[in-house]
């Protein structure tokens, strides 16, 4: 089990420790243009891929489905709950504790801890939890709902495209299927590389605070994963899957959002770096719990 353990997670920070170690050394990264390469070309290649090769049976599929919508709906209530209580303005905080970093971080995790299964069930996950971050999360940081930038995303397309494939069992020509696994295969190490630059660029301003939400965002993450996909019956590695993901840190899109709609982006920065780092020992914990 440790070797398992250790070989999900230190590809995962090595690679990560590349991205930080190259921006903080002062070379030049061209975030913007690899962000686009990765969310218009990369993830959905491997969404599609990962859909369309995958051996989940339909009920399992739909039950995997159910369970992300619940812990996710349940997420959002939750957080609203506990930050009404404390006193913090719901629509700086609640997207970073609702929406993980189920990309960046959790697909790699998946993949290196659970098998191509495992990564196929993270994949739902991601797929339910981008689209909800891109409406829900985006909306809430903006105050309002960009309908023609949500129906412009490629990952919406490429999961009914992939599911419909599974489902149909439908083939591509060979030449066609290699391309998209190829162009899949960018998706991971990018997604390492670029959540190490963000780290490097990014900075604490109220430790106390962020060490607070950072735990919250855990801690409820992997409570309500266990919860919710016991109540829905999920066994093995579809649970184990899920659980992980949803006990992620702060996605790094959070802060892109609050940046961009001047939503106290200091403060979301600092919450997606120490959760970050918190998930360095809270993920091999949780993998030994789930893989034991």
């Amino acid at each position: 089990m440790t070797e398992t353990i250790l070989g999900a997670v230190i590809p995962v920070l090595l690679t990560a420790s590349l991205g930080y170690g190259w921006t903080r050394a002062g070379r030049s990264f061209d975030a913007i243009s690899l962000t686009l390469l990765v969310t218009d070309i990369g993830t959905p290649s491997l969404v599609f891929s990962t859909f369309a090769r995958t051996q989940i049976p339909p009920v399992a599929f739909a039950l995997s489905a159910g369970a992300t919508v619940t812990i996710l709906a349940s997420f959002v209530v939750t957080a609203a709950l506990v930050l009404r209580v404390v006193g913090l303005p719901w629509r700086v905080y609640l997207p970073s504790m609702a929406f993980p970093n189920t990309g960046n971080l959790g697909l790699p995790l998946a993949l290196y801890a659970f098998g191509p299964e495992g990564l196929s069930y993270a994949i739902v996950f991601f797929t339910f939890c981008s689209l909800s971050n891109f409406t829900a999360g985006q909306a809430i940081a903006a105050g309002t709902v960009h309908w023609r930038n949500i129906l412009r995303m490629p990952i919406i397309y490429a999961a009914v495209l992939g599911i419909a494939a599974s489902a149909w069992q439908w083939h591509l020509p060979l030449w066609l299927a290699n391309t998209v696994n190829l162009l899949g295969g960018i998706t991971v190490p990018l997604m390492l590389l670029m959540l190490g630059v963000s780290l490097g660029k990014l900075r604490v301003t109220a430790f106390p605070r962020a060490f607070a939400m950072a735990l919250l965002r855990i801690g409820m993450g992997a409570t309500i994963g266990y919860i919710v996909t016991t109540l829905f019956g999920m066994t093995g590695i579809a649970k184990a899957a899920l659980i992980q993901q949803a006990a992620m840190p702060v996605a790094v899109f959070n802060y892109l959002f609050a940046l961009r709609w001047n939503n106290q982006p200091e403060e979301i920065a600092g919450i997606v770096v120490v959760s970050t780092f918190l998930a360095t020992i809270t993920a091999p914990a949780l993998l030994y719990f789930l893989l034991g």
